[in-house]
């Protein structure tokens, strides 16, 4: 147990190291090509619709293929990754999503690429849970949030750069070549990744001390952070309640993140349609709005690590209880855009410091992967189900009651991380 507490004080405090930039960067390549395939299916969606080569219902199969995928990739990578290493599942879903989505390039019929697409999403949801997992096993833990913050703001970079890739290359080369694009990139990255070493926490966790040290020598070729409380250290705070609080605050905390902005972020061109903006206002406003994201993801990695995990949450699921609210209330383009932009800018400071940091800190290294993965798929199947409780709730009462909605669901996420969440910032997480 003290050659565990020694190892486990000295990984803490390692200052980045040119091993953890070289994580950082695969993880974060990862990350981003995992965003391009999601937003790519969409994409693929319209196109193959517009060419009659699918029908309406076999577009829905195929979506909803990609969602039953991510929250089997979600599950089956906590158990992998848990049992038997970090590594192992790291790898494997890089080569499934990367693997079935060049596979589906070469698909003859719409059954055929509907597989692939289920396959393939297995692998992306398995990537969610391990990318950001792995940096926070990796990472200093004076900048544990920060760095996790940041891989999630250059994978949010996937969404608009992807529409501008469809934009231009599907309409001159067709669908597939971007599915063979996504494939040999992965392909590649892959490789790179194949020399990646095992988690030291999973190490230690796991009796297998003299591994560890061997990794966490390389992670100290650039001497250690005397900043960090020695007085931590020493005394190894534990700082988790119990598994099955932690796991509720981690369900509710991602569900409320991901049911919010996945439901504004599809619905508002819908809603403000409703309201009488045309279409194609409608989708101008929403790119302006989109621009919230970005700045979303740099404000929770700025703040993440500066005032805590619970400070930065709570506070950010309230703010976006409020301007749900208010966004009900808008009638005017200016009122729209501003709260819109707003709002945005809040689900993204909740996708930076909830989904990349906060999750996988409220468990201990044996449960880690886990309890993300039960906590991110339990948020997809709510993902499924949004699409049919929105066109219900538009059927039986107003637009404004759906950001009255987003602004329930957040107001109590926010309550539950400030009451039974942990603070986990800059603290052991076992």
């Amino acid at each position: 147990m003290e050659r565990q507490i020694s190892l486990q004080g000295r990984i803490d405090r390692t200052k980045e190291s040119p091993l953890f930039y070289e994580i950082f960067a695969l993880v974060a390549g990862g990350m981003f090509l995992d965003a391009v395939d999601v937003y790519l299916a969409s994409a693929v969606a319209t196109t193959v619709l517009k060419a009659h080569w699918s029908t309406l219902q076999l577009n829905s199969y195929f979506l909803s293929s990609g969602f039953l995928g991510l929250f089997l990739g979600s599950i089956i990578a906590g158990f992998i990754g848990d049992l038997k290493g970090r590594r192992v599942a790291y790898q494997i879903n890089l080569l499934m999503f990367g693997g079935f989505t060049f596979l589906g390039a070469f698909a003859p019929n719409m059954a055929f690429l509907i597989f692939c697409r289920l396959m393939a999403s297995v692998g992306l949801g398995s990537e969610i849970v391990t990318g950001y997992s792995m940096i926070n096993e990796f990472a200093p833990i004076h900048s544990r949030g920060k760095w996790c913050a940041t891989t999630s703001l250059v994978a949010n970079c996937g969404a608009p750069i992807t529409m501008i890739l469809c934009s231009a290359i599907i309409p001159r080369y067709g669908w597939r070549v971007m599915f063979m694009a996504v494939g040999i990139v992965a392909a590649i990255l892959w490789y790179l990744r194949r020399n990646i070493p095992e988690s030291p926490r999973w190490l230690m966790a796991h009796g297998r001390d003299d591994e560890a040290r061997a990794i966490i020598e390389r992670l100290e070729v650039n001497g250690i952070n005397d900043d960090v409380d020695s007085v931590t250290v020493k005394k190894r705070e534990v700082v988790h309640h119990s598994l099955w609080v932690s796991l509720f605050v981690a369900t509710v905390a991602a569900s409320a993140t991901i049911i919010c902005q996945y439901t504004f972020t599809s619905w508002v061109p819908t809603l403000l349609s409703s309201r009488g903006i045309n279409i194609s206002g409608s989708l101008w406003m929403s790119a302006f709005m989109m621009v919230g994201a970005p700045v979303g993801c740099a404000v929770g990695a700025y703040l993440v690590d500066r005032i805590g995990r619970k400070k930065t949450i709570a506070p950010a699921f309230f703010m976006t209880a409020v301007f749900g609210f208010m966004y009900g209330q808008q009638s005017t383009v200016v009122g729209v855009m501003t709260i819109g932009f707003l709002l945005e800018a809040c689900f993204y400071v909740l996708m930076a410091s909830v989904i990349a940091v906060y999750v996988a800190e409220l468990f201990p290294t044996k449960f880690r992967f886990r309890g993300s993965g039960i906590a991110n798929g339990a948020a997809k199947l709510f993902t499924v189900a949004m699409p049919i409780v929105v066109a219900w709730m538009l059927k039986v009462t107003n637009a404004n009651m759906i950001f009255w909605t987003i602004g329930g669901i957040a107001l109590f996420a926010g309550i539950v991380v400030w009451v039974f969440g942990d603070e986990t910032n800059q603290k052991d997480i076992g």
